[in-house]
């Protein structure tokens, strides 16, 4: 066990101890998150330049409706106000359509969007009233990036606005006189109420919004994946190299094999629980300062360690043995997707994760052993958690995977850091961790 402890302390300081441990644990977080940062700081900003939109409007009572709303709507959004940016003026353009060569017409109208002289053009069907019997194109917007534009919800909340209004009309049914006829609402997401144990009192239900509830399982997700590139991924490479260059065959003159590869997995648990406890330290401390701690279950902060641990030796001992098997980077750098690929597997399933916690595809996916690092932690971050037996029978699994792999992981080790020469072929690791 000493020995063990000796090559842990040697990997855990060689790695702590230099300027690119400290310049990562910056640098990390805002690669892992940026596109995270940037829609934050940017999803309030929009392009203020002025818009202007031809109609053609074959209904002819749609096109002068959008010119009032566009007009309504520039004298209410386009004025600069403080925490507010300047929103880009609608201008309507309306156009006579040529009905004796419509296709000429749309041509005409898409060169004038391609040299800039208009934003967009529109075209409205002359049964846009009653469709339910015809199958022409009755709202056609037409734009350079016409499915991300924003204008075009603009456009279309307008006119299906008025279509309603002229409907209710031939129905005898004046707008004017139900003015909240068209207000409606989307809901306001709220969590439940409770009773608080000490006082007694009915605590209000919080209101919850997307980006809230979606936080903390995104926030241990990406951490996991960090400490994973911390503390088991440079596994490969450093194996690889200490076998390249005839160190481990200097240290396997004084340990054995399986001690060998034991300490620097456990070094690497090291590195990993190192730079989580600064991670979850100054997470938790900026949640409390900002008021947030709510969004961070203390619950999960304490699986999020125990599935680290075990994370990190399971898939440690996986690189280990692959940097075993391979004799230079090149080597290494081909077959580090076969260790890569059950980490990102579970990156995809963000949405349906979250969304769906407690599913049955949820559940059965978080299950397998490999992904309940991620996953599991990702359920148990969503507000309600998951049913109290679930994380403790994923423990189960991943403690009996840990040792499966790390047994595995060892007879591949002792059989492959010694070969020279041989190359990292799957059927070679098979039957060295059958064989020994």
């Amino acid at each position: 066990m000493r020995r063990i402890l000796r090559i842990a302390q040697r990997d855990y300081l060689a790695t702590v101890r230099t300027k690119g441990f400290i310049v990562g644990l910056v640098l990390a977080p805002l690669l892992m998150g940026g596109s995270l940062i940037v829609m934050a700081v940017f999803r309030d900003r929009t392009d203020p330049r002025d818009r202007h939109i031809a109609v053609v409007d074959r209904s002819g009572f749609v096109a002068e409706h959008l010119g009032r709303a566009a007009a309504e709507r520039n004298a209410r959004d386009t004025v600069a106000a403080p925490g507010r940016p300047r929103q880009a003026a609608y201008f309507i353009e309306v156009v006579r359509p040529n009905d004796r060569d419509p296709t000429l017409q749309r041509l005409l109208l898409s060169n004038r969007v391609r040299s800039k002289e208009l934003h967009a053009f529109v075209e409205i069907g002359p049964h846009v009233m009653h469709p339910r019997d015809s199958t022409e194109r009755f709202l056609a917007y037409h734009s350079q990036n016409a499915a991300l534009d924003e204008t075009r919800s603009w456009i279309a909340g307008e006119v299906n606005a008025q279509l309603r209004r002229q409907r209710l009309l031939e129905a005898g049914i004046d707008s004017a006189r139900v003015p909240d006829l068209f207000v409606s609402f989307d809901g306001t997401p709220q969590g439940l109420y409770s009773r608080d144990p000490a006082t007694g009192r009915i605590t209000d239900a919080p209101e919850r919004s997307e980006r809230a509830v979606v936080f903390a399982p995104m926030a241990v997700m990406l951490l996991m994946f960090m400490m994973l590139m911390w503390g088991a991924v440079p596994q490969l490479n450093a194996t690889m190299q200490e076998k390249s260059q005839r160190i481990a065959e200097v240290v396997l003159g004084a340990v054995r094999p399986f001690e060998f590869m034991a300490g620097k997995l456990l070094g690497g648990v090291a590195i990993a629980l190192t730079a989580s406890a600064v991670y979850a330290g100054v997470g938790l401390y900026a949640l409390a300062a900002l008021g947030l701690s709510g969004l961070m279950p203390g619950a999960a902060v304490a699986w999020f360690f125990v599935y680290m641990l075990l994370a990190v030796a399971m898939y440690g001992a996986l690189f280990a043995a692959l940097g075993a098997a391979c004799n230079d980077p090149i080597e290494a750098q081909s077959i580090s997707f076969l260790g890569m690929l059950p980490m990102i597997i579970p990156t995809f399933l963000l949405l349906p994760i979250v969304t769906q916690p407690n599913s049955g595809f949820a559940t059965g996916m978080s299950l397998v052993p490999l992904w309940t690092p991620m996953l599991m932690l990702m359920r148990r971050a969503t507000p309600g958690g998951v049913p109290a037996w679930q994380p403790w029978v994923a423990l189960v699994g991943m403690v009996a995977t840990t040792v499966l792999l790390v047994w595995v992981g060892g007879r591949v080790f002792r059989v492959a850091i010694l070969m020279q020469g041989t190359p990292p072929k799957l059927k070679n690791m098979v039957r060295w961790a059958v064989r020994g």
